[in-house]
């Protein structure tokens, strides 16, 4: 029976993309696979709010999200690797894109138009969806966002599949990337 290896993770893995895309599912499997910490950057702009993402939305709007958001992913990126999933308008701060790039691997979960309406209409908590028009939202903030997640360093299309099987198409895309400095280093290296 062939010996089994662990791999280690060298730098964070920052899961970026559209609400629904899968960045929390996907992220917590990742981490039990590499047996490594993960980290939801919305949780953590909770914890350091003391409220959730839709009353600071409605307490003191988008920019100020955006501001502690960016904040608190400068922390987490100062901490130990892990795999983080960031909120789908993070990637779209420049200072935050820039952070990203430079201490993480930045993996984007790309999803169409119907796999993340299926998932994001079930539940009724994302602020921005909260308009006359929910679908042509989700179309707009697609349109906008695309281009610049697609400057991430890898991109995986997140369909219809299980967690699983998502979690272990990042990190074949990964082993396959040409990354300088990948983020896993496989311990039968060393």
């Amino acid at each position: 029976m062939a010996s089994r290896h662990r791999p280690t993770l060298r730098r964070t893995i920052a899961l970026i993309g559209m609400m629904g895309a899968g960045k929390s599912a996907i992220g917590r499997q990742l981490a039990r696979r590499l047996r490594a910490p993960f980290v939801d950057a919305d949780k953590e702009i909770e914890l350091a709010a003391g409220c959730s993402i839709p009353e600071i939305f409605a307490e003191h709007g988008e920019a100020h999200f955006r501001d502690g958001e960016r904040r608190v992913i400068a922390r987490l990126l100062e901490g130990r690797p892990c795999i983080l999933a960031t909120g789908g308008g993070a990637y779209m701060n420049e200072e935050t894109r820039a952070l990203l790039k430079e201490r993480a691997v930045t993996v984007w979960l790309k999803a169409d138009f119907d796999t993340l309406w299926k998932r994001v209409s079930k539940r009724g908590h994302r602020p921005l969806l909260k308009t006359d028009d929910p679908q042509g939202t989700l179309r707009r903030l697609m349109s906008e966002r695309e281009p610049v997640y697609a400057e991430a360093d890898v991109t995986v299309d997140s369909g219809e599949q299980t967690k699983e099987a998502m979690a272990a198409k990042v990190l074949d895309a990964l082993s396959d990337a040409a990354l300088p400095e990948g983020p896993i280093e496989d311990e039968r290296a060393s």
